[in-house]
């Protein structure tokens, strides 16, 4: 194999694990005669950097090589930092472009019409003055949208998928998964015995602003009910539920997980501030106004708690260590056998080589027939002979 070289970038949220990919893929290079560049901030990084500046240049281009990579993997968060920029739809132009020209559209969401521009020639550019071959984009469902994008333009991508939520469709799993869930199942344990030793009702809230996999799991392995937002749930059937389960819990206190995108009938989560690079706008917590229903419809005290971003801080578990370092792995044999329009996957259980999602099909969701028990909201446990680890296919 000739030389290549090879960029690299995280985009979107942090998780645990992200590290080990970027280790991987430097040490994998190094061994195939291939040097690895790392992009800082994300899709900013190739939308912001002025390559004639030896500034910009530092901050958003940063050379990858075993010494600067030896600990990374030991740690959270991404070392190449990052960013929400979505290079296809920027709200404004950064000052480095000032006086270009770049196509521009206008985009209408909930009767709000603004003008966005698809920088995408810029990234190209971009791409080839830092003499790159190949680039490897670590993120999920939006990070991975402009990566297809990319790809579809003629330059070679290969994607990682990552994402706390697991709601990257072609794929069982994506990085930090594991570790969120982990995290989560830790806190809930510990939670308990606040809820219990004053006999409320605990709520927790968790992301997943799109797909239940989060809160579905850890209600999985916790024994909880859970809603989520594939379903829209019945509030007064879920308040009685809630409370049955106090009255025959010995210590007389129950438990409910709630996705960030769940919602009730009649109920719509509120969002707040100013909608991101990729359309997305906070979300209010949703436990909150739950935890409000119960106390007015029982009377019951509630302990409301956030689990949020505690579960993609700090270092990786085991399942995500190893994920990451696999799926940096199969990229580098990717490349090597000049594929490309890629994702790492997990599929059957087994891992594998699967598209590059296509964004106009959204983010994947919980199967509610085999996954999800809509009467007693909690997760389905049975008939899981012969399903992968991760109980559902891709």
């Amino acid at each position: 194999m000739s030389a290549k070289r090879i960029g690299i970038l995280t985009g979107g949220g942090d998780v645990p694990g992200l590290n080990s990919v970027i280790k991987t893929v430097v040490y994998r290079g190094s061994e195939i005669d291939c040097e690895v560049i790392g992009i800082r901030r994300g899709w900013e990084g190739l939308t912001h950097v002025n390559l004639d500046d030896p500034a910009s240049r530092a901050r958003y281009v940063l050379p990858l090589n075993r010494e600067n990579t030896r600990t990374i993997d030991r740690t959270g968060g991404t070392y190449l930092h990052s960013s929400r920029t979505n290079p296809a739809k920027m709200k404004a132009l950064p000052p480095v472009v000032k006086g270009l020209e770049f196509p521009k559209s206008e985009v209408t969401k909930k009767g709000v019409t603004s003008v966005v521009y698809d920088m995408t020639t810029r990234v190209l550019k971009n791409v080839e003055t830092l003499g790159l071959d190949y680039l490897i984009a670590i993120g999920g469902d939006d990070t991975l949208s402009y990566a297809a994008r990319l790809d579809a333009e003629g330059f070679k991508v290969l994607a990682i998928p990552k994402t706390m939520d697991n709601d990257v469709r072609n794929t069982e799993y994506c990085i930090g998964f594991s570790t969120a869930i982990t995290r989560a199942t830790e806190a809930i344990e510990r939670q308990r015995t606040t809820v219990g030793s004053h006999e409320r009702i605990g709520v927790f809230r968790i992301f997943g602003r799109d797909a239940g996999y989060t809160a579905l799991y850890t209600a999985y392995v916790t024994s909880m009910r859970c809603c989520i937002p594939e379903y829209r749930f019945n509030l007064q059937h879920l308040i009685e539920l809630l409370i049955t389960d106090k009255q025959y819990n010995p210590s007389n206190y129950a438990l409910i997980i709630l996705s960030e995108g769940a919602e009730w009938e009649g109920y719509q989560v509120k969002e707040v501030g100013e909608a991101d690079a990729f359309g997305h706008k906070k979300k209010m917590n949703v436990g909150e106004d739950l935890a409000e229903e119960i106390k007015k419809s029982t009377g019951e005290e509630t302990i409301v708690s956030d689990l949020t971003y505690d579960l993609r801080s700090g270092s990786p578990d085991f399942v995500d260590k190893m994920v990451a370092s696999t799926f940096a792995s199969m990229a580098m044999d990717s490349i090597q056998q000049g594929q490309h329009g890629v994702m790492m996957a997990i599929s059957g259980g087994c891992y594998a080589a699967a598209p590059i999602p296509d964004p106009k099909l959204g983010p994947r969701k919980v199967d509610l027939e085999t996954m999800y028990n809509t009467r007693r909201y909690r997760p389905n446990y049975a008939n899981k002979l012969g399903l992968p680890i991760f109980l559902t296919r891709a």
